[in-house]
């Protein structure tokens, strides 16, 4: 999309929202969700702070200092170079002089910190010329993590390669048990890297393997010097995601529990399926939500998923969000399905992907963890990507 493009859609939601214009502003690449939209690349330097300024109405404007006035070279409207912070605030009061609801990348009371990008002492001073700041969250989704068909097509081999990475895990542990082979959680894990690398995948952090009390600590991750043996009766717990190793590629990520027996206990079994029905209950209700085009917010889908987990009697040992929005980042920056680590309240917008990973953490015990993709279509229709999980898979 051409930028100039994105000007006028821009123009559309902020008349949608009811906002007069959209400022944005970095100091260092500190707002990295900014320079993602202003197609900055990571490896321009910026040691000065600059915003570019997009009106409901009018051309848009750049602000950058004489020392880096060519960074916004490449983007439309009227360059103004300031020298001394005098001048940047008179120019910054100047640009904002007949508008009043400004969105920035704020987040009121840090709700939403992964939104939180520009400073408190910026927010003053925009509030200090009469102006009322209000958040980009919702505007700014719709351009940093929504999927055009290349990456659907990319996440889909991602989430088909985790899946049968998933079951080739189960087969190597159980050849290893039953050949009496000395296997544990670092192994398994390289195993798993290893077949992402056969599928030219990538990831920036390795897979998680872990084995009972393990499994109870929701990020435990194995290393060379930190793994325990897994033996037969073990309970085990693997999350795994990665992309294909190609431009703007998006991940996929998934996560399994298997125990090493011919059968789970009562108790795990009886976990799993308050787990399952907690993810079943989410998918139910984005489900009637999506099809009717009816708006659903992120911390929405949480409540539900939540609820089920607590009228089962475990909402205690539920300790970390629902899900969340996947790009090419495993941890993207759109939606996250939460009302508990955060009130995530923004809007679930269409050709967007999320996790949703329900779990239960019973310390000095196990834990299970249940986790697929979800990709909202145009046309009211969800789609399910990485598989699901109905029983422990037991060998």
């Amino acid at each position: 999309m051409r930028f100039e493009d994105k000007i006028q859609e821009v123009r559309l939601r902020l008349s949608d929202e009811n906002l007069d214009g959209w400022l944005l502003y970095d100091f260092r690449h500190n707002n990295e969700l900014a320079c993602q939209f202003l197609q900055i690349p990571p490896e321009t330097l910026l040691t000065r702070r600059f915003l570019y300024w997009i009106p409901l109405k009018g051309s848009p404007v750049k602000v950058v200092h004489a020392v880096e006035e060519t960074i916004l070279e490449h983007l439309p409207g009227e360059k103004i170079v300031y020298r001394t912070w005098q001048e940047l605030e008179e120019t910054v009061q100047m640009l904002l002089t007949s508008s009043r609801r400004i969105a920035m990348e704020y987040s009121p009371q840090n709700t939403i910190p992964s939104i939180s990008k520009v400073d408190a002492g910026t927010v003053d001073l925009i509030r200090s010329f009469g102006k009322e700041v209000l958040s980009s969250a919702n505007l700014l989704q719709h351009f940093t993590c929504v999927w055009d068909e290349k990456k659907l097509k990319l996440h889909l081999e991602a989430a088909n390669i985790l899946s049968k990475t998933a079951d080739e895990t189960w087969e190597f542990i159980r050849q290893g048990l039953n050949g009496q082979s000395q296997i544990n959680e670092f192994i398994v894990q390289k195993f798993m890297m290893e077949k992402f690398a056969f599928h030219h995948c990538i990831s920036d952090d390795p897979p998680i393997c872990a084995v009972n009390a393990n499994s109870a600590n929701p990020h435990y991750c194995p290393t060379y010097e930190r793994s325990t043996p897994i033996q037969k009766g073990d309970f085990i717990l693997i999350d795994l995601w990665c992309k294909k190793n190609e431009p703007q590629a998006v991940y996929a990520d998934i996560t399994r529990v298997a125990k090493a027996a011919p059968t789970a206990t009562p108790k795990e079994i009886e976990v799993f399926n308050v787990v399952r029905n907690a993810q079943k209950a989410a998918i139910h209700f984005i489900n009637e939500r999506w099809s009717k085009q009816t708006p659903i917010r992120g911390c929405e889908v949480d409540r539900v998923c939540r609820h089920s987990i607590h009228s089962a009697g475990y909402g205690a040992y539920f300790i970390h969000r629902t899900g969340h929005n996947i790009d090419t980042k495993d941890h993207g920056n759109g939606a996250h399905i939460d009302d508990y680590e955060t009130h995530d309240d923004r809007l679930l917008i269409p050709r967007t992907c999320f996790s949703i990973e329900p779990g239960i953490y019973l310390p000095g015990e196990f834990g299970v963890r249940l986790e697929f993709d979800v990709y909202l279509h145009l046309e009211g229709k969800i789609q399910i990507t990485g598989g699901e999980q109905d029983a422990i898979h037991c060998f």
